[in-house]
């Protein structure tokens, strides 16, 4: 009989905790509005698709800890503050777009975005608070906060949902450890999650593969409810910050949807840092033009 373990993260966190508030401060709908309807994660596959085949529910002699593996994950970017500049690559088949912005956040809980590149979107701004978002639109000198009725819907064309940005389901109340078991492609500790039988939301499952050295993220892997794999996200580009080991750069691939990808980097980053609590109300989002 095979045994599940809950994981034990914060409410709410599932591993890319800050690179997902990081791009969630991107859900701005006056950039990219002709794709703003897509939405690649509920997607219908080709009626050829099957279901992926997993390994089977036991874990591999020797193997690490779930917890432990997705705990250490937790701990790369836990900041009390975090300012950074990001770059978002956001690749179709018909073209690619590419933004620069400055970010400010406290936990995981607060951030406000405002876009520097390319300049026709420069002075677009996005504040999250809690499950609340709010998008500052500077052709118009305009506040809108972001519908419950849009979280399904892509994120500016992207190969992310809304409910990614304010991630309304729970993956420490709503997914189970399976297993770990070593993976030869990429190289590293598989860890999959089941989703509980009484989740809503869109994954059935979730695998993420750390590497063996370190524990940092390689790879990590989202299923449908059907469980055919959905995304791929890859994390590369390792560097030393603030005595930390992180990946500055992550890849999103759809599945099902040839030509298409989401970059996300840190062109800089400082965890830890002092961010006043006045940075994150809706007259500083206003400000930031």
């Amino acid at each position: 009989m095979t045994t599940r373990r809950r994981i034990t993260l914060r409410s709410g966190v599932f591993p890319l905790a800050v690179p997902l508030v990081l791009l969630a401060l991107l859900l701005a709908p006056a950039v990219g509005q002709e794709d703003t309807a897509h939405c690649t994660d509920v997607a219908p596959a080709a009626s050829a698709d099957e279901p992926v085949e997993t390994a089977a529910a036991v874990s591999d002699p020797g193997a690490p800890d779930a917890d432990d593996l997705l705990g250490r994950y937790d701990d790369l970017y836990d900041s009390s503050g975090t300012v950074a500049s990001v770059e978002i690559i956001i690749t179709t088949p018909k073209k690619t777009r590419t933004m620069e912005m400055r970010f400010w956040a406290q936990g995981e809980d607060k951030a406000l975005m405002v876009v520097d590149a390319p300049a026709r979107d420069a002075g677009t701004a996005t504040l999250k608070v809690d499950k609340n978002l709010w998008n500052y639109l500077p052709k118009i000198s305009r506040t809108i906060r972001v519908p419950p009725s849009m979280m399904m819907g892509s994120w500016m064309g992207s190969d992310l949902t809304n409910d990614d940005i304010v991630r309304d389901s729970s993956y420490q109340d709503d997914y189970e450890s399976e297993y770990v078991v070593w993976s030869d492609e990429p190289e590293g500790w598989k860890v999959r999650m089941k989703a509980r039988p009484d989740a809503v939301g869109l994954w059935n499952a979730v695998e993420m593969v750390f590497n063996e050295d370190d524990g940092l993220p390689v790879m990590a892997q989202f299923y449908d409810r059907k469980d055919r794999l959905s995304r791929t996200m890859t994390f590369d580009e390792v560097e030393v910050v603030d005595g930390r080991r992180i990946p500055m750069h992550i890849v999103i691939i759809p599945e099902r949807e040839e030509g298409r990808s989401t970059e996300f980097r840190y062109l800089d980053v400082e965890f830890d840092a002092s961010v006043p609590d006045d940075t994150f109300s809706l007259s500083r989002l206003e400000r930031m033009h």
